[in-house]
């Protein structure tokens, strides 16, 4: 039997975020009909993850993927989710859940992004680019992001700079002075975030003070996005996984 898959987000206080992730799971499904794929989420949005696997479990299921709809591998992918899948199982020690790896900084993602601010004409002269991102105490994951715009600055031919919503730096004007600096005269924002939400908002307010900035949507529920999901649930079973009927 094919174990399903379930999706775990984030979650927020957004009502618009939740509703983005159920959008992208209706993909996943139209995209994989012989797998049964479930929405849940870490915390701020229902159904939390915890709730979801024990359901599947009573329901007979005694395999199940989780798949962690997150763009870094930071503290909720290598503590929180964990921690939450070992309060399952830890009383259901015939329940085996695996934990695939997060979305992170995939090709199919750049591309998805780099649609998001093409209506901007990021490559034309004097455009500086930013690339935001939540932000996070643990280094690597911003590192990602930081070499995610060198990647693009290569590519693109224009100044790129990583800003951050919280907890690391730059944030949005110290990433717009930092272009500044370097001779750019418009500012493009693009959005490494799977949803609309509080920090995305956060991010488009500061982008916009003053600086009639172009401000890109999130990924959402793009079809690339949810061939990601499907990629890092098939490398997470222990044999390939029949995506469709």
């Amino acid at each position: 039997m094919t174990p399903p898959l379930v999706a775990v987000a984030h979650g927020s206080r957004d009502p618009r975020s939740a509703a983005t992730v159920r959008a992208l799971v209706d993909v996943v499904r139209a995209q994989a009909p012989a797998v049964d794929v479930y929405e849940s989420f870490l915390d701020l949005s229902e159904p939390p993850v915890t709730a979801v696997l024990r359901r599947l479990y009573d329901q007979g299921h005694r395999e199940a993927v989780v798949v962690p709809l997150l763009l870094g591998s930071a503290y909720h992918a290598r503590v929180d989710l964990p921690a939450l899948v070992d309060e399952v199982t830890t009383d259901r020690p015939d329940f085996s859940v695996r934990v695939s790896d997060v979305l992170g900084i995939d090709p199919a993602l750049e591309t998805v992004a780099l649609d998001r601010i093409a209506a901007a004409d990021p490559a034309a002269p004097g455009t500086g680019i930013v690339v935001s991102g939540v932000g996070s105490s643990n280094a690597g994951a911003n590192a990602a992001v930081a070499d995610l715009a060198a990647r693009w600055e290569k590519r693109l031919g224009v100044p790129v700079s990583e800003a951050f919503a919280s907890a690391a730096q730059p944030d949005i004007p110290a990433a717009i002075a930092r272009l500044r600096a370097r001779g750019t005269r418009r500012i493009v924002v693009a959005s490494w975030f799977l949803a609309p939400g509080l920090l995305p908002d956060r991010i488009a307010t500061l982008a916009d003070a003053g600086e009639a900035a172009f401000v890109a949507g999130p990924l959402g529920p793009d079809p690339r996005v949810a061939e990601v999901v499907l990629h890092r649930y098939a490398a997470a079973v222990p044999q390939p996984a029949r995506l469709s009927s």
